[in-house]
């Protein structure tokens, strides 16, 4: 069906009409104030280059190659010039970013998909604690942008929410290409990450905490569960805070989520330990619901053994 070239009330972009929002909302007026200041820079776009419908042009060719997702790029991913992304609400707030909803579509024709927009806080607004515990082993490649993040300059705190962001994207990718399953990881532009949204038009999937599965369900959700910590382990990574309430279900297909502070266990002297908590946070969960504690015992000595392998 061709897509409406008009807007209905339904959507509407979030930023040119604010609707009455009711008094239990689960966002504070702090948070939609953030929002709100997250969108600046499409409204300091000039009236002149701005395009014909949507928010703003789509970002993808700002992006360089090495910015993009690996390819060859799924068929849903729209590469054209002439797109448009349209903003459609904030998806879920978080520690250190907003994840926005947005949809990419080429103006006059039935091309269009939704996905979700990553956007990182700078150092001095983010709520994310313990941050070097994860970022030991990690440095900037210029010593200049190393002393800018650590006198907390304004420039170094826009160079902290980059690399937060550069992160995500680069463990997507890799995780991506050895079969983890993760969103496919569209872009990354400054401190944007676009990814696949994992979900059914725009209701995301539900995340593994909501779910109550049948014993055949958990079965195939623990052994997911498993390989992908595998796998992970194998690429020299721990997630860092894998949990069941960053992994999602959708269609029986368990989705790990949110990968800024993925660790290098080789590297950072707790990698070991972020490795056990991840194994004991997932784990625990499935031991709450019927998967024996040796189950998950012998994954944790699996994924141990894996690790020390030269």
């Amino acid at each position: 069906m061709p897509r409406k070239q008009q807007f209905t009330e339904s959507f509407q972009s979030t930023k040119r009409k604010h609707r009455d929002r009711p008094s239990d909302d689960v966002f504070s007026a702090e948070d939609h104030e953030r929002f709100e200041a997250m969108r600046t820079e499409f409204d300091e776009i000039p009236n002149d280059d701005r395009p014909p419908a949507g928010d703003r042009w789509s970002i993808w060719w700002d992006s360089e190659p090495l910015q993009r997702g690996p390819e060859p790029h799924p068929e849903w991913v729209i590469t054209d010039h002439g797109a448009v992304d349209y903003e459609l609400g904030v998806l879920k707030t978080g520690k250190e970013a907003d994840v926005f909803l947005i949809e990419r579509a080429v103006p006059g024709t039935d091309r269009a998909v939704i996905m979700a927009s990553k956007r990182y806080r700078s150092a001095e607004h983010t709520q994310f604690n313990r941050a070097g515990d994860y970022t030991v082993g990690r440095a900037a490649k210029r010593s200049r942008d190393n002393r800018a993040m650590a006198k907390r300059t304004t420039f170094g705190l826009e160079q902290a929410a980059g690399r937060w962001a550069a992160a995500e994207f680069d463990a997507l990718k890799r995780l991506y290409n050895v079969g983890v399953p993760v969103p496919y990881p569209v872009q990354v532009h400054g401190t944007e990450v676009v990814m696949e949204f994992i979900g059914d038009g725009r209701t995301a999937a539900p995340r593994l905490a909501e779910t109550r599965p049948d014993e055949a369900e958990l079965d195939s959700l623990w052994e997911q569960a498993a390989e992908a910590l595998r796998r992970m382990t194998e690429l020299g990574f721990a997630h860092g805070d894998l949990s069941p309430y960053n992994t999602v279900v959708h269609d029986g297909r368990l989705v790990v989520l949110d990968l800024p502070q993925v660790v290098d266990i080789y590297a950072n002297p707790l990698g070991m330990d972020f490795l056990t908590r991840d194994v004991e946070n997932l784990g625990s969960w499935f031991t709450a619901r019927g998967i024996g504690r040796e189950t998950v015992d012998d994954l944790h000595a699996e994924v141990l053994a894996l690790a020390a392998r030269p």
